[in-house]
């Protein structure tokens, strides 16, 4: 089974603690919008595009944890690929613990095969996770928020509340039929819409926004393009 072991802070009751967690398994959540009927349209409005209709909705689709990073450049084939900020669920030491990331994917891929596209790019993610039971009693008013940096500049990419998608507890039991995370499981949640184009950039930065607390976790890195040949 390959593994990534990564040096993560968690934020309890307790106050920061430096671990090392190991992720066994990464599971990438996808069609996860609590308005079906959005979901809907999208997936028709993808559909013109080449995209396949899910099998499911929510669908969960695998890739290595070895694509999980917390390094501050990642290197992808070509220009056809871009992030998305997403909340991140992560079961370890026998808790919930959420961050966020970027389900950094290439498009052209997803054009023909959404599983294979998964697979082809590193997943950045944040090293500060906090506790979920610390934020469920107010989860809806967490807000995710994406920035990239391209010729014209910096500019606001994403920027939404993660009511938007399912909540934790029910994707999990979706996944699991009700079984709950296993041990060593890091789950990517689902995203928001683009402001304009989705595109590629220079620079992805992503952040979870606590407003209740006064307390953000992010994650900014580069995107090296190699030739595409």
């Amino acid at each position: 089974m390959s593994a990534r072991v990564l040096r993560l802070t968690l934020h309890g009751k307790t106050g920061p603690a430096a671990a090392s967690v190991r992720v066994d398994r990464l599971v990438i959540a996808g069609w996860t919008g609590r308005d079906k009927a959005a979901v809907e349209k999208h997936i028709e409005e993808l559909a013109v595009l080449g995209v396949k209709r899910p099998p499911t909705t929510p669908v969960f689709y695998r890739a290595s944890a070895a694509r999980l990073t917390l390094d501050d450049e990642i290197e992808v084939l070509g220009a056809t690929s871009s992030g998305e900020v997403e909340f991140v669920l992560l079961q370890h030491g026998g808790r919930l613990w959420v961050g966020t990331g970027s389900d950094h994917t290439d498009r052209q891929v997803e054009a023909y095969d959404v599983s294979v596209s998964k697979q082809m790019c590193d997943k950045p993610i944040a090293a500060d996770f906090w506790a979920y039971d610390d934020v469920a009693p107010h989860w809806d008013k967490l807000t995710l928020r994406a920035h990239i940096t391209e010729k014209a500049g910096r500019s606001l990419y994403q920027e939404g509340s993660v009511a938007a998608m399912l909540d934790p507890r029910e994707l999990i039991a979706q996944f699991t039929d009700n079984a709950g995370l296993a041990e060593g499981t890091l789950m990517f949640c689902g995203t928001l819409a683009a402001h304009g184009a989705v595109r590629a950039s220079e620079v992805f930065e992503c952040e979870l926004d606590d407003p209740v607390v006064g307390r953000k976790i992010g994650h900014r890195y580069r995107i090296r393009t190699l030739p595409l040949l």
